[in-house]
C-alpha cells in the first residue's frame, strides 16, 4: 500500500506544482495547450512505443485481461444508456464520457498497483497494449469525425490512423511481436522524451484547475457523477462478477477487480483537451477518480487478497 500512496503522491504533486505556476502567473489560460499538444503529438508517442516495444504481446490473451477489457466496454456501455436517458450529450461528450468510465489509469498508476499490491508490473501491460492499440483508434476516430469530416467514419478512422500516437503504438507493438531490438542510440532519445508524457499532462491539469472549481453548478455535473461513479464503483463491481462467472481464480479476481479499480487515465484529458471537446467534464471526472480512487483499491485489497 505504501507503493500506492507513493504513486499518488507524485501524481498529485505535479498537479498542485501545475496549479501553482498558474496561480502565480508562470502559465497563463490556454498556454498550458502547448503542454497539451507537445504531450500528444510528440512525448506520449514516444512513451508508448518505448514500453509497447519491450512487452510480450502474447499476454494480451490472458483471462484477466479478457474480463477487465470486456468490463471496460460495459462500462463505457452504461455511461451511454445513462446519457441518452438523462443528460443528452453530443458525439464527442458522449464518447469523453464513456471513455472516463471505462478507460483506466494503467501507465502512471498502474504500474505502482501492480508492483506494490499485485507484485508483477506485468499485470498491467495487457490493458496498456488494449487500450493502446484497440481502444485509441476508435476514440480518436470519433473525436475526428466531430471536427466536421463529412466522408464517414471509415475516413475518420483513417485521419486516427495517422495520428502520432497510433503510430508510434503499431510501431512498438510490431518490435515486439518480431522480437527486434532497438539500438540504444535510438531508443534512449525517444525514452528520454517519452519521459517527458505524463509530468506534461499533470502540470496542464493542474494549470487547467485553477480559476475553475470541481462540480461547479452547470450542465455537466450529471455526466461527471455518472461517469465517477461507474468507474469506481459498477467497474470494479462488473470485473469481480465477471471473474466469478469465468471461474477466475482467486487471485486472479483479485488483480483483475484491483485494476479496474484505478482511476480514469489523464490521456483521456488531453485528449479532451487536444480536441477542445468536453474538457471541463473530462477534467472533473480525472479529478474526482484519481482522489477516491485509493479507498476503493484499499478496501479491495482488504477484501480480496489472498
Amino acid at each position: 500500500m505504501f507503493g500506492v500512496l507513493q504513486g499518488f503522491a507524485l501524481i498529485l504533486g505535479i498537479i498542485g506544482a501545475g496549479y501553482v505556476a498558474s496561480r502565480f502567473g508562470v502559465v497563463k489560460g490556454e498556454q498550458r495547450l502547448v503542454l497539451n499538444r507537445v504531450a500528444f503529438y510528440v512525448a506520449t508517442p514516444a512513451l508508448l512505443f518505448t514500453v509497447l516495444q519491450s512487452s510480450d504481446p502474447a499476454v494480451i490473451v490472458s483471462p484477466v485481461i479478457l474480463v477487465t477489457g470486456l468490463t471496460a466496454v460495459l462500462a463505457a456501455g452504461l455511461y451511454v444508456l445513462a446519457s441518452r436517458l438523462w443528460f443528452r450529450r453530443g458525439l464527442a461528450g458522449t464518447t469523453l464520457g464513456a471513455t472516463s468510465s471505462g478507460y483506466v489509469n494503467s501507465n502512471n498508476l498502474g504500474l505502482p498497483v501492480a508492483i506494490y499490491i499485485l507484485g508483477d508490473a506485468a499485470y498491467v501491460a495487457p490493458l496498456i497494449l488494449l487500450q493502446v492499440v484497440v481502444f485509441s483508434p476508435l476514440i480518436l476516430a470519433i473525436l475526428e469525425s466531430t471536427r466536421g469530416n463529412q466522408r464517414g467514419a471509415a475516413v475518420a478512422l483513417g485521419r486516427a490512423a495517422q495520428n502520432p500516437i497510433i503510430i508510434a503504438s503499431a510501431l512498438g507493438l510490431l518490435v515486439a511481436l518480431f522480437g527486434l531490438t532497438v539500438p540504444e542510440i535510438l531508443l534512449n532519445p525517444i525514452a528520454m522524451i517519452g519521459d517527458a508524457s505524463i509530468p506534461m499532462v499533470l502540470l496542464s491539469f493542474g494549470i487547467s484547475l485553477h480559476g475553475q472549481r470541481v462540480l461547479q453548478t452547470g450542465v455537466d455535473r450529471p455526466a461527471i457523477l455518472v461517469a465517477s461513479g461507474i468507474k469506481l464503483l459498477v467497474m470494479p463491481a462488473i470485473t469481480w462478477a465477471l471473474c466469478l462467472v469465468f471461474g477466475l481464480s482467486a487471485h486472479e479476481t483479485f488483480v483483475a477487480t484491483t485494476i479496474a479499480a484505478l482511476p480514469t487515465a489523464q490521456n483521456v484529458y488531453n485528449y479532451a483537451a487536444t480536441y477542445r471537446r468536453a474538457e471541463t467534464q473530462v477534467r472533473d471526472t480525472v479529478f474526482l477518480t484519481t482522489f477516491a480512487s485509493l479507498p476503493v483499491i484499499a478496501v479491495i485489497a482488504w477484501l480480496l487478497a489472498a
